[in-house]
């Protein structure tokens, strides 16, 4: 069975409802069809009925199961405008504002997962991060005992012997552009507690750079180092190590020649990126040259489920973010 057939399997065991904004994307469509067929999540699609069906009668779709929420025309219109000009009125939000917000639909489905409607959001197919993260900030806010918002990237890489099997997460590959070493650090707390969450197995983390132990010098490297031992201070339980090369991280001959007596060299499955320009960049490389399953940039540190989407993703790509947004759910 593959990973993200166990996701869904898990999703069945407690059935969440996850609303997609997006529903004029059709991509969006045939993975609600999905989710609802398999019977891992029940959907909540934002939009306009009539608009809705017609996507998915022109595309053969059975969204026969799916709830479709109008904003203007929903019974928790005002109820949710005025919910949300009261978390942000001290921000300078009016009732006019916050009304005229409910009508998006990516607003009006946080404040649904807010005040309990609905479980958890995906959204980003057609849309930016900013815009799926600015409501998701404003109306959820972070989660408790939780400093930074990150974005992670779930790995499959096929026939790979290193990892999890060849699951991994990679971070931070869709958020912070520039962590400093106290963000780096949080960012691998989030990231480790992310892994064990949705593979099930003990987080091994590696805080990556382009030298390992010493190997070079230079503010980029130090970063590195000063997050590791700020990780280590801030969550001893962690099995953590730095600063460290992929090739050190992930292989196990390399990692034993270069990081000797390392907990994590040869064995990492959580990679945590210096910046976002490696992140970025490392995950498509795997995605596009591995063939890797590439699930993200899903959100964590954020008080409920809300996952973001790449723009090129495919509509299995949605999918399996709604069951693993089910699963998140779970747990919270």
């Amino acid at each position: 069975m593959s990973f993200i057939e166990e996701i869904k399997q898990r999703a069945k065991q407690d059935i969440k409802t996850i609303v997609l904004p997006e529903s004029n994307d059709v991509r969006v469509l045939e993975a609600a069809s999905i989710a609802l067929k398999e019977g891992y999540s029940d959907i909540i699609l934002i939009g306009k009925r009539e608009e809705v069906l017609k996507i998915a009668e022109e595309n053969n779709l059975d969204l026969s199961k799916a709830k479709i929420v109008d904003p203007e025309t929903s019974e928790k219109f005002s109820e949710y405008a005025n919910e949300f000009y009261e978390l942000r009125k001290a921000k300078g939000m009016t009732l006019d504002k916050a009304k005229e917000l409910m009508k998006d639909y990516t607003y009006f489905g946080m404040m649904m997962v807010k005040m309990g409607g609905a479980d958890g959001l995906v959204s980003g197919a057609c849309h930016s991060t900013a815009n799926t993260l600015r409501p998701a900030l404003q109306i959820l806010k972070t989660a408790p005992g939780t400093k930074l918002v990150s974005a992670f990237f779930l790995m499959v890489v096929p026939d790979c012997e290193y990892g999890e099997n060849g699951t991994f997460v990679f971070s931070d590959c869709g958020l912070n552009e520039y962590p400093d070493a106290d963000s780096l650090a949080e960012i691998a707390i989030s990231s480790s507690k992310s892994f064990e969450q949705l593979v099930g197995k003990q987080a091994k983390v590696a805080m990556l750079s382009y030298s390992t132990y010493g190997s070079a010098t230079s503010p980029l490297t130090e970063k590195v180092i000063e997050a590791t031992k700020l990780l280590k201070e801030k969550a001893p339980d962690i099995i953590a190590d730095g600063e460290m090369q992929l090739d050190a991280a992930i292989i196990p001959e390399v990692g034993a020649s270069k990081a000797p007596g390392s907990p994590v060299a040869g064995h990492a499955n959580t990679l945590i990126f210096p910046d976002l320009d490696a992140g970025n960049i490392g995950y498509k490389l795997v995605q596009r040259l591995g063939k890797a399953e590439a699930y993200g940039p899903l959100c964590q540190g954020i008080a409920k489920p809300v996952n973001d989407l790449s723009r090129g993703c495919s509509s299995s790509d949605v999918a399996g973010v709604i069951a693993i947004t089910a699963v998140q759910a779970q747990t919270k």
